[in-house]
Parts: structure tokens; sequence; C-alpha cells
């Protein structure tokens, strides 16, 4: 018996004002609402609406269809989801019924809900992981609060994938994790190093001749029907066939008018036409069939374009610099204590603002220009640099932000990792900080080095000088205070 998994991304971004920085809206004073400033509200509920009825609502119409026709079979008709929390969130503002229409879908049991990170982000790239895991806790509450349910397997953004990315996927609980099947014969479960998960992997082939090709006419197996793409799956060896695509490929990268529809409706009973072949949830792979060996992935791959690695959103100099410049107000964002500004931070994390500035031309360029909503990937980046750019200027403002951060240690290169870019961010460690690195600190006389050299702040300076002599809870009382009445201020 040969599983096949039918698995769909469900990701629509939130993109921003295309004109905020020729309007002239950098480091504007007055602005009352801070997203509304940065993001283009109007034309997000515009694409949403257009995709909901050209695609999720009709989509989901077949899906629940097909599955209820094959309810009461041996071999039911089941399908999987990968929404990012951002779309969701979007569903509930600008469509409730296109997420009450998911949520029917789930409750027939038929349908599995895979992991992701929240904002769809590149967060399993930065160097500290902690974003990374609390976008995917975020996600995994908000899954159980639509759904009901607790997901076992993970897809990361567009199916980035590494051993260390599935080495934190396995610590925080996962069974299961999806990668592009260019790296081995896709049709096989493997296991990553030192781990017990089970990796699955997209067969890229099969899933394109859908996704990209269905309704090119310069394809030689032009038209593709059921019937026939069901054939190609019989005959495919292996244990398991992972078919994995954008959901918007139904209705929206590929029209009503291309047959699209009549495929997706057509399909499952095509497949189980043939007894070698079922429908299975990934979970019930992982499950089910047996790893073959185990496979090392030491280099980052993922789904997107040809070079199947993270070039389509890191692969020039414009990208990197937005993606170090994005990263790095991580640190500011959490220090503020500001939620909406820590949100609005997180949402210019969405893989799509850099993916928009991708400059290779050929087919992937062509890709490329389809989903941006810029004219050109130059505008694109002077757009978001901007953006980054009042965001720092506004937690600069907030938080009183310094040039550079305070690296805690016990010693000299003996750091504990632990480092605070503002004044708040300084209180809040000092309150735990070991007394040996507090007063290690302080007879070197770092706090107000700090705060002379990076903070700009002299006054505070002078006060830290003032408390060199201190030692133990008494140091730790005297510089929370002199902090605390700094803020105080300032604010």
């Amino acid at each position: 018996m040969t599983f096949v998994s039918l698995c769909f991304e469900v990701h629509q971004p939130i993109r921003l004002n295309k004109n905020f920085f020729w309007d002239r809206s950098l480091h504007r004073q007055v602005v009352p609402d801070l997203r509304k400033f940065y993001f283009d509200d109007s034309e997000n509920r515009r694409i949403f609406e257009r995709i909901s009825d050209k695609c999720y609502l009709p989509a989901n119409k077949v899906i629940r269809e097909s599955i209820q026709m094959h309810v009461e079979s041996d071999r039911p008709f089941k399908v999987a989801y990968s929404f990012s929390g951002v779309f969701l969130e979007q569903c509930r503002k600008y469509r409730p019924e296109v997420l009450d229409s998911f949520v029917e879908l789930v409750e027939t049991g038929q349908v599995e809900v895979m992991e992701q990170t929240y904002y769809h982000s590149l967060a399993s790239l930065y160097e500290d992981p902690r974003e990374f895991y609390e976008q995917v806790k975020m996600h995994k509450e908000q899954v159980w609060d639509i759904f009901g349910v607790k997901p076992t397997t993970f897809e990361n953004t567009e199916l980035i994938y590494s051993d260390e990315i599935a080495r934190m996927v396995e610590s925080m609980g996962y069974r299961a994790i999806f990668a592009e099947g260019v790296i081995e014969n896709p049709n096989f479960v493997y296991r990553p190093p030192e781990t017990s998960l089970s990796l699955l992997l997209r067969n890229y082939q099969l899933t394109d001749d859908v996704g990209f090709r269905f309704s090119s006419h310069c394809w030689e197996e032009y038209p593709l029907t059921a019937d026939k793409y069901a054939g190609w799956l019989a005959s495919t060896p292996g244990k398991c066939i992972n078919i994995f695509c954008d959901y918007e490929t139904f209705g929206e990268h590929q029209w009503k008018e291309t047959g699209i529809f009549e495929f997706l409706r057509s399909l499952p009973d095509q497949v189980l036409k043939y007894h070698n072949l079922e429908f299975a949830k990934p979970c019930e792979i992982a499950r089910d069939v047996s790893p073959e060996r185990e496979l090392s992935v030491p280099r980052y791959v993922s789904w997107a374009d040809v070079e199947r690695d993270t070039s389509c959103w890191l692969g020039n100099a414009l990208q990197q610099a937005c993606f170090i410049y994005q990263k790095g107000l991580e640190a500011p964002a959490k220090e503020s204590h500001d939620n909406d500004l820590l949100e609005i931070w997180r949402i210019l994390g969405l893989s799509d603002h850099l993916y928009y500035i991708f400059t290779h031309g050929g087919g992937p360029g062509e890709v490329h220009s389809y989903f941006s909503p810029y004219g050109n990937p130059y505008d694109a980046s002077v757009t978001f640099f901007s953006v980054l750019c009042d965001l720092h200027y506004r937690l600069k403002q907030k938080t009183h932000l310094a040039d550079s951060p305070f690296r805690f240690a016990t010693g000299i290169d003996e750091f504990t990792g632990e480092e605070a870019w503002t004044l708040a961010g300084m209180q809040e460690i000092l309150g735990t900080l070991p007394l040996a690195s507090l007063e290690y600190h302080n007879c070197e006389g770092d706090y107000a080095s700090w705060a002379r050299t990076s903070l700009g702040d002299e006054f505070l300076a002078e006060k830290m000088n003032k408390l060199q002599s201190l030692r133990g809870e008494r140091l730790r009382k005297s510089l929370l205070k002199a902090m605390d009445a700094r803020l105080s201020e300032r604010r």
C-alpha cells in the first residue's frame, strides 16, 4: 500500500504601504494608528476577499464534499493544512465565513492541522532560537483556540529545513517534520540525525505538475486530468507520496476556467480506483511507516525557486541588509514592553517582505514578480527599509535605546548570554542577575561606561560611579533604584 498525503500551505501576507517613503511618512510625529501607518489594510482586505471568493470558499466546498462522499469507505479521503497565524487573523478580520468553513473541515476528523511559525517568518534562521520557539508557541495556542487540536506535524516556512531545525522541532514535542524532496527520494520516510522525528519529503515533481504546469499549453502532458494523474501516483514506487502545494493553486494561481476544480473534485475517486493507493494524513504516515534510514541535511533547503535553499529571501545584499536590520530590532522591540510595537516588529518578519526584493531574472524572477505588490524589487527594498528605519526611530524614542548592547559576563570572556539594549531591559536583568556577575561589572565600572558611551547619559553614568563600593544585595537594590529613577524621569 502507498499512502498519498494531500497537503496545503495556506498563507496571505500583510502588505506594506507601498508609498511609505515617497509620501514622506518617515519619522512623522503624530501617528494615531501605527499599524495603519505601516500596512495597507484596504489592499490586504481587497486581495483577501478576492482569493476567498476564487479559492478558499469554493476549494473548501469541493474538499468537504469529497470527504463526505467517502466518509463510510474503508479508504476515506483525507487532507492536511498548514495555516499561518496571520492568515487565520485575516480570516477573522475580513471573512469569518472562510474560517468557519475550515473549522467545519477539521471537525470531520479527516483533516490534519499542521504547525508552523505564527508569522510565516524566517525566525528559524536567527542565531538565537528563542523567537522561533515563541512564534511556534503562539501558533500552537492559536490552533488550539480555533480548531481544538494539538498538531504533531511541523511545516516550517516554505519548507525551510536543516538538521538543526529538526532538533529544535523535536525539542518542542513534535513527531514529524516536512522538508523538500530534492534532498532524497521523497517517497519514503527518513530519520533526522540525533532525533526520533519522522522526516517526510515533498514530492516536488508531482506537486509542481499541479501547482505550476497544470494550465501550461506548452507542457507535453497538457491537459492534466485526474485519471492521468492518479495513474502516475499508482505507478510511483515507494511507501508514501506527499503532494504539498499552496492552497491558492486552486482558483487563484490556476483559474477556475482551467478546470482545476474539476480536477480536484475528481481526484479522490480516480486515486481510490487503484487498490495500492490510500489517502493518509502526514501524522498517520509518521505513525505507520518506519524510516528507511537516517538522513542528514546540514545546510538549509526549502521549496523556493530552482535553488531550493534560502537564496530567494537572502540572495542579494538588499535582502541581507533588510534581514539583518529587522532581526537586530528584536531585543529593543521586546524590551519596550509595548505589545503593539512587538507585533509590528513580528509582522515585519514575514518572509514575504524579503521575497519581494528578489532581483534575479528568469523564471524565478517572473514568479516573484507575480506575487509582489511592487513594480520592481528596488521599490520593495526602499519601502521595507524605510518602515524598518521608522520603527527603529520609534523604538529609540520609546525605550531610550542604546547604541550597542550591554553584554553580561562573570569575568573576562565569560559571557552569560544575556544582554540589554535599553534601560528597561537592563533593569529587568539586574533584578535576577547572579551576584557574581552583578559585582564583576560594578567593579569594572561597566555600568557607568555603558551609560556614558552607549546611552549618552552622563547623569546616569555619574550615579553608577558612586555605587562602585557597594556589594551584594545592597548593590542590586541601589542599581535598580537608580535605573527606576532615571526611567521615571524620562517618561
